[in-house]
């Protein structure tokens, strides 16, 4: 079956679409080269257009636009343009296309699947972050179709200058919209690589996330986390004055939480899950007793939550994950029994008070458990690597007995930064020989023996660093 809809998909390709304009397509085409610089060749993809080269020691590297429909079903409806960039390698060389589920970075990088097959990387912003957005913005546009179908374009159109195998990856969200691409459009990549990626499937039921916070690290770290997030919230109205007057100070608004003090209690609701997302059991040491002054409770509640997130400022650019997470995504909840005498507006942990009031949202409750069933009963060449102590992966994606040549490893003691480096032994050897396979550069050697597998490119030391951008709860 897989055989067949892939020759289809060569068919359609050969056929050729019509394009977005005066006519609509479902995807643009490349116009035959007219010379060998990849730039003009990327340059003559109907809809794509330069914003800028930059240089890039062993690459060539672009940021550019890409003409999209902003409904995929009824394209003539009015288009809007997406950002994307291009990691050039070479055009006999596998691709890796790399998304964040937000914005895309305009400055290079190399996801570790891109290291691993030494390949070229296409990365893509997710629609609606801006300045990938429509205007005017219809959020019901919005969903997980609809960006998988911006993957579905932008890899048809790119697929006849890089003719090699195609893998899909991402982390967090990112590694949610690699699944969500591999789901709607099974065909269009040889392997998917999804980095810690939350499967709410069911938005009703999270006692998983009560479980992780139950049993992570030790009795005693649990403990000091607790109690100075109890301590934050006895002295939240010392806080919080503090806490307004930086935002005067600062220019920041609370339009769409409500006020200073229920931004607040957000923040220390924060406290825990951020610990655990991107700090490990060596930093409990750092916890400060319930007996600190309160310059070092704020310092620290500022260092792990964020004081700046829930403002206006903060919220508006993640406004299109709030209103995903709110209406197909799903967000965790959890038990707070040590807080809730302390709480001043239960219900307000959810991503409806993250998305301005004027943004219509309805819960769509089948597509999660969709892709779910989809991935347990029918993913091929999918790998989902997850952190021990990663509160994200208590809901992880499972495999099912329709699941074929796909694995799920948890990197020990690794946060929401697990990557296939962070995995022990065999797995780690496994999961690096799986990527070069399905990139179609496993050497004999790998095939034989897993434990021969290592990345085929050197580790750089720009192009390999990870982005250290905190994201908080709610915010995979």
């Amino acid at each position: 079956m897989r055989k067949a809809c892939r020759w289809l998909l060569a068919l359609t390709m050969l056929i050729g679409t019509v394009s977005l304009g005066g006519a609509s397509a479902v995807a643009a085409t490349a116009a035959e080269p007219a010379t060998t610089d990849i730039k003009d060749r990327i340059l003559a993809i109907r809809g794509m257009s330069l914003i800028e080269e930059k240089p890039v020691e062993g690459y060539r590297y672009f940021v550019l636009n890409y003409t999209q429909p902003v409904d995929h079903r009824r394209p003539h409806k009015g288009t809007f343009q997406q950002r994307i960039t291009l990691l050039h390698k070479a055009t006999d060389r596998p691709t890796v296309f790399f998304t964040s589920g937000y914005n895309v970075s305009t400055n290079p990088s190399r996801s570790e699947p891109t290291r691993i097959v030494d390949g070229n990387q296409v990365s893509m912003e997710y629609r609606f972050f801006t300045p990938s957005r429509p205007d005017p913005a219809d959020w019901s546009k919005l969903d997980i179709w609809q960006a998988a179908s911006d993957q579905h374009r932008i890899h048809r159109a790119l697929k006849k200058i890089y003719s090699e195998n195609w893998l899909a990856t991402g982390g967090s969200k990112g590694g949610m919209t690699a699944t969500y691409f591999r789901r709607f459009y099974p065909d269009d990549m040889d392997g998917t690589v999804a980095y810690v990626a939350p499967n709410d499937a069911r938005n009703d039921e999270d006692s998983a996330y009560d479980r992780f916070f139950d049993r992570v690290s030790t009795q005693e770290c649990r403990d000091a986390l607790e109690a100075v997030q109890r301590e934050a919230l006895v002295r939240r109205d010392e806080i919080v004055d503090r806490y307004e007057e930086w935002a005067y100070e600062n220019g920041a608004t609370f339009t769409t939480v409500g006020s200073a003090d229920k931004a607040y209690e957000n923040v220390v609701l924060d406290l825990v899950w951020a610990f655990w997302q991107y700090s490990s059991e060596a930093d409990c040491a750092e916890v400060p007793k319930p007996t600190a002054s309160t310059d070092v409770i704020y310092d620290y509640v500022d260092s792990i939550s964020g004081f700046s997130f829930y403002t206006d400022q903060g919220l508006a650019p993640y406004t299109p994950y709030f209103y995903q997470a709110g209406t197909e995504l799903g967000s965790p909840s959890f038990e707070t029994a040590h807080l809730d005498d302390l709480l001043r507006y239960p219900g307000i942990y959810q991503p409806r008070s993250y998305v301005p009031r004027d943004i219509p949202m309805t819960w769509r409750d089948n597509v999660m458990k969709d892709v779910d069933r989809w991935v347990r009963n029918r993913g091929e060449q999918m790998l989902f690597v997850y952190g021990e102590n990663d509160p994200w992966g208590a809901e992880p994606f499972r495999l099912g007995k329709g699941s074929e040549d796909s694995y799920v490893f948890t990197a020990p003691g690794a946060n929401h930064g697990a990557n296939v480096a962070g995995l022990v032994g065999p797995e780690r050897d496994k999961a690096t020989a799986e990527i070069l396979e399905w990139a179609g550069v496993a050497s004999p050697e790998v095939r034989r023996d897993a434990s021969e597998a290592e990345p085929l490119a050197k580790r750089d030391a720009g192009l390999d660093r990870q982005a250290d951008e905190r994201r908080h709860v709610l915010r995979p």
